[in-house]
């Protein structure tokens, strides 16, 4: 992981905190965060939750041929975000089902924690051919425990 990315875990083990440092070439002719970008770290923040629980998503696609594909993705803007801001990506679970899982996240700025952003999104379970399939039972455990927290 680079300075510009490092991920914790704050307070509960179902929830990932991933800070980020803002990049210049995520930034707009206003020098604001271009929008999309919040997607990607959406991504960045559920790829390390994932392995804060104990397992990549690397390894659930090619070990179990297990994917988790966004089927809806959102997100509602606080307050802007500009270059060389410290963000920290808050990751967490909101609820689980066999073939459904839906992720929360928080943007919040690390200098006095104001909300900059929240999202979700939504991912079905599918196999490498993009066929629903149940979630493996070692996964469904640890996120359905994780979201209880």
């Amino acid at each position: 992981m680079t300075d510009d990315i490092k991920a914790t875990a704050k307070g509960s083990p179902g929830v990932n905190e991933t800070r980020i440092r803002v990049r210049y070439a995520e930034t707009d002719q206003m020098g604001v965060v271009y929008h999309s970008n919040h997607f990607i770290w959406f991504e960045v923040g559920r790829v390390e939750l994932l392995r804060q629980l104990g397992f990549s998503y690397k390894e659930m696609e090619s070990a179990d041929d297990c994917f988790i594909a966004v089927v809806d993705a959102r997100c509602r803007y606080k307050a802007p975000v500009r270059y060389d801001d410290m963000v920290v990506v808050r990751t967490y679970l909101k609820q689980v089902r066999e073939k459904l899982i839906h992720f929360g996240y928080e943007l919040v700025s690390e200098d006095g924690g104001r909300l900059l952003a929240e999202g979700e999104t939504t991912h079905i379970v599918a196999d490498g051919q993009m066929k629903p399939r149940k979630l493996p039972e070692k996964y469904l455990r640890v996120f359905r425990a994780a979201a209880q927290v």
